[in-house]
């Protein structure tokens, strides 16, 4: 690859990589909003809801990646050409193959990052996320505790608050546990933080007091502290059942699927197909942007036109991806349509760009002499 080529890469590439970022980061931040209330109303941690949220990133970028090569490539090629390099390398006697390397080359990458995100990262990374979400949700603690109310959590175990603040914090707290058949125990307290650590779940009392009340035993002794943890892990540590959604299933799943349902059977193919074709689409969406813009033009004409068209020609390509989907969980001839549209579409805009000759400076509208 010589100096030219490696140029355009790197300019292409830096352009990729600062979309791709910033809209990701968009999309991301957008998304979190959404479930802030894993912190309000759950009272998990901090970190909890960051990881919950970090986890949806691989996804985003898989939508977002093509779409940043097509602004990269658009980028990078309407900047040569306003900066009249375009003009200068066709000049050069370079042509429109050597030009569309570096741009195929930073194609091939990201069809294999994204190739590697469908059918691998995304479904681990939302497996993980459904996980911490289903526990999250389950969570007896935070899920059936309510204010003023008595709450048997487990036989012979009872607790009731006075109130739930923002977050995990309790207060005006009492539990009565008599799961000991040898004797009973009373815990007040003012407030309580639910706590969860690598050594479980617990209930963290402040400034109150115990009762102990052995059952032989006449009179109750009552111990007060500062501060107690309350073990609620036997409570929490429950067996759960998760169902997985189709984008959440593994390769193999999808290939060897379960299901006895043909309904259910043709969702899980038309999403396996889905995941196989996604590394086409970077292909298509360059191949366009460079039949739009690969050959050189004069800074009197614009390319605000080609540059709409290729917008658009992206977008009704993507929307006809989406449909031969759909429809192929119904329909089994839509599995040709949806490989061939990209397909197809790479095929033509190269065939378009390679096969018509660069315009050379000679032939390009030169400014009349002035007299």
């Amino acid at each position: 690859m010589g100096a030219l080529e490696r140029y355009i890469l790197r300019s292409a590439a830096t352009a990729f990589v600062a979309s791709l970022c910033a809209v990701t980061a968009v999309v991301w931040l957008s998304q979190t909003l959404r479930k802030f209330d894993i912190i309000t109303s759950s009272g998990q941690s901090f970190w909890t809801f960051l990881m919950v949220t970090l986890l949806g990133v691989p996804s985003f970028a898989l939508l977002v990646a093509p779409l940043a090569l097509f602004g990269a490539v658009v980028f990078t090629l309407n900047r040569l050409n306003n900066d009249s390099e375009l003009a200068a390398i066709s000049a050069a006697g370079f042509n429109p193959w050597q030009l569309l390397r570096p741009f195929l080359l930073l194609t091939i990458v990201v069809s294999l990052v994204v190739g590697a995100l469908s059918l691998s990262a995304i479904p681990e990374t939302l497996r993980v996320a459904r996980e911490l979400l289903t526990k999250i949700r389950t969570d007896v603690v935070v899920n059936i505790l309510r204010e003023g109310e008595f709450t048997e959590l487990d036989k012979d175990l009872t607790i009731h608050i006075r109130r739930r603040d923002q977050g995990a914090a309790l207060t005006g707290i009492l539990i009565d546990d008599s799961r000991n058949a040898a004797e009973n125990l009373v815990y007040t307290a003012e407030r309580g933080q639910i706590l969860r650590n690598d050594g479980g779940t617990f209930l963290v009392l402040e400034k109150g007091a115990l009762q102990r009340k052995r059952k032989r035993d006449t009179e109750a002794s009552l111990i007060v502290f500062d501060r107690y943890a309350f073990d609620l892990s036997p409570l929490t540590e429950r067996d759960i059942t998760i169902s997985y959604r189709p984008r959440e299933l593994y390769l193999s799943e999808l290939w060897n699927p379960k299901p006895a349902d043909e309904r259910a059977r043709k969702r899980l193919r038309a999403e396996l197909h889905e995941r196989l074709v996604n590394p086409l689409y970077p292909l298509a969406f360059m191949c366009i942007a460079f039949a739009a813009l690969g050959r050189p033009h004069t800074t009197r004409q614009s390319r605000f036109a080609s540059i709409v068209l290729a917008i658009i020609a992206i977008f009704a390509l993507q929307v006809a991806g989406l449909g031969m989907v759909n429809l192929m969980k119904n329909q089994d001839w839509a599995i040709l349509p949806l490989y061939g549209l990209p397909v197809a579409v790479s095929f033509i805009c190269l065939a378009y760009a390679l096969g018509r000759p660069s315009f050379m400076i000679r032939n390009m509208p030169r400014r009349p002499r002035q007299a």
